[in-house]
C-alpha cells in the first residue's frame, strides 16, 4: 500500500445516516474476484431503482471521478465485511469524512489507504448543503489534520497510529516493527527476571 500525505479531488455529498457495509456493498456481489474491481457495486441497491436503471437524482451519479465523500452519522456500521472499503477504494474514493464510523469499518479503511476523517455532525450537515449542485474541489493534508473545501478549512480528527500508518503506508506489521528495538529490550529484561518462562534449547 502506498502512503500519502497529501491529496486533491473532487468532493460528493451523501447525506444519510446509517450506512452500513451491506448497502456499501451487498453480500450477493462479494463472490466476484476482487482482481475484478467491486468499484461498480458501491451502493448497488440505493443508486439504482427497481429496474436496476441508476437514479438521476442521487448524488453519487450527479458527480463524475469524485474522491472525497461527506457522509452521514455512522458510516460503514453492520458487518465487518472488507469488501465495503474494496468497493469505495476502487470506485476511486481516498477519503470519507463523517461524524462517525463503525469502528471495524475505519480499521478495515486504513489498512487499505482510505482516510476515515472524523469530522463534527455541525460541520458534515454544513458541507453537505455546500456541496448539494456545486462543484467542490477539496484539499486534504494528513500532516496537519485539516482539509480545505473551497474557502472552507475544515480540522478533522484521526487516531495518531493510523495517520501513522496512512502517510507511510504501513500495515500493523509495519508499525509495530518502529519498536522492534523496544520489543528486544523488554524481552531481554523479562527474561533476566523471571527466567522459568523462556524455553530452554533442547541438547
Amino acid at each position: 500500500m502506498a502512503g500519502w500525505r497529501r491529496h486533491e479531488g473532487q468532493a460528493v455529498r451523501l447525506p444519510l445516516a446509517n450506512v452500513d457495509t451491506d448497502q456499501l456493498i451487498p453480500a450477493r456481489f462479494m463472490s466476484v474476484p476482487r482482481a475484478e474491481g467491486y468499484g461498480r457495486y458501491l451502493l448497488h441497491d440505493l443508486r439504482r431503482d427497481e429496474s436496476g436503471v441508476m437514479r438521476r437524482d442521487f448524488p453519487l451519479n450527479t458527480v463524475d471521478q469524485a474522491s472525497v465523500l461527506v457522509a452521514g452519522a455512522n458510516f460503514g456500521s453492520g458487518s465487518s465485511r472488507e469488501a465495503a472499503v474494496y468497493a469505495l477504494v476502487d470506485a476511486g474514493f481516498r477519503v470519507v469524512f463523517a461524524p462517525s464510523f463503525g469502528d471495524i469499518f475505519a480499521s478495515n479503511a486504513v489498512n487499505n489507504g482510505l482516510l476515515p476523517a472524523r469530522i463534527d455532525a455541525d460541520t458534515s450537515d454544513a458541507l453537505a448543503e455546500m456541496l448539494v449542485g456545486f462543484p467542490c474541489k477539496v484539499q486534504i493534508d494528513l500532516g496537519t489534520c485539516r482539509a480545505t473545501f473551497g474557502n472552507h478549512d475544515v480540522p478533522f480528527t484521526l487516531d495518531e497510529n493510523w495517520r501513522i500508518k496512512l502517510m507511510n503506508g504501513w500495515d500493523d506489521i509495519d508499525l509495530t516493527q518502529q519498536h522492534a528495538m523496544a520489543i528486544d529490550a523488554f524481552r531481554e529484561r523479562y527474561a533476566e527476571t523471571s527466567p522459568w518462562t523462556v524455553p530452554r534449547k533442547r541438547s
